[in-house]
């Protein structure tokens, strides 16, 4: 027996095993930093060290924007599950409803945030990625045009990595045209329309709806754009920038207007809307 293991039998002789539960504690993925879970869901699941914004679901999203009690969630009935009977589709569809207890990748609605009637639309990252298919084009169509029959602000909340859905090829495509449509008839009619990119948003959704707001903010170190990184480099042969495509780099290009720490969202998002709306 080694000196190791001597000191570590000495020491735990006679002493009982303490289990530690699991769930308790969280790795940042960006410091490393172990955070105690109650202290991290306490912080609005930011790193208290370094400031890693961490994958919030669409109805904690909402819980942390709209005053308390005021959201009202709009039909969401799934239209179409697999319309091109691609393989294992519904069976990642189902994974996707079972681990975020929603139906889709979408939650629409409407609430008040600083007692503002705002028309709601969230992007779920643990839903397929987030991915925009049928469904998900037709909810954020649908809350657009509530916004217009309404006369209501809009505020798209994106998280959506996965961009377009390929398990529905052209009809998941087509998605990018419809939101963007429905979006230009917003601004026609006048109305505001707020975008908040969220990490990650990409590809189809990012280059459709996503990037469309009349105020466009995004949360800290963001990966936002298209194609990733990884696909852009290997597309062009070239070294890509330190921070390509993260929040920052976007908002020292002008492709974003804001970028706002989580606890701060709900603040600035009132201050928009006193100025622009009253």
């Amino acid at each position: 027996m080694g000196w190791f293991e001597r000191t570590y039998h000495r020491i735990t002789k006679g002493k009982k095993k303490i289990d530690v539960p699991d769930g308790l504690w969280t790795k940042c993925t960006n410091c490393s930093e172990i955070i105690y879970n109650k202290n991290l869901n306490e912080n609005l699941k930011v790193c208290p060290k370094c400031g890693y914004h961490f994958y919030l679901g669409a109805r904690e999203r909402i819980q942390i924007t709209v005053d308390e009690g005021s959201f009202v969630e709009y039909n969401s009935k799934i239209s179409l599950n697999n319309p091109l009977n691609f393989p294992e589709y519904e069976e990642k569809l189902n994974k996707g409803r079972e681990k975020t207890g929603l139906d889709e990748a979408a939650v629409i609605g409407e609430g008040k945030i600083g007692g503002q009637l705002v028309a709601i639309g969230v992007t779920d990252f643990g839903f397929m990625g987030g991915s925009m298919g049928l469904t998900v084009g037709e909810r954020i169509t649908f809350i657009v045009e509530k916004a217009i029959e309404k006369g209501y602000p809009l505020l798209l909340i994106s998280g959506s990595g996965g961009g377009a859905r390929m398990q529905e090829g052209v009809i998941s495509l087509m998605q990018m045209a419809k939101t963007s449509s429905a979006i230009a008839e917003l601004k026609r009619k006048g109305l505001l329309y707020i975008s908040l990119l969220t990490h990650p948003t990409m590809g189809g959704v990012m280059a459709s709806f996503a990037s469309g707001g009349d105020i466009v903010i995004a949360e800290p170190g963001a990966l936002l754009g298209f194609a990733g990184p990884r696909v852009i480099k290997q597309t062009i042969k070239q070294q890509i920038p330190q921070g390509f495509q993260r929040s920052e780099f976007l908002l020292a290009h002008g492709m974003i207007d804001l970028i706002v720490e989580r606890s701060k969202i709900r603040p600035t998002l009132i201050k928009i809307l006193d100025f622009l709306i009253g």
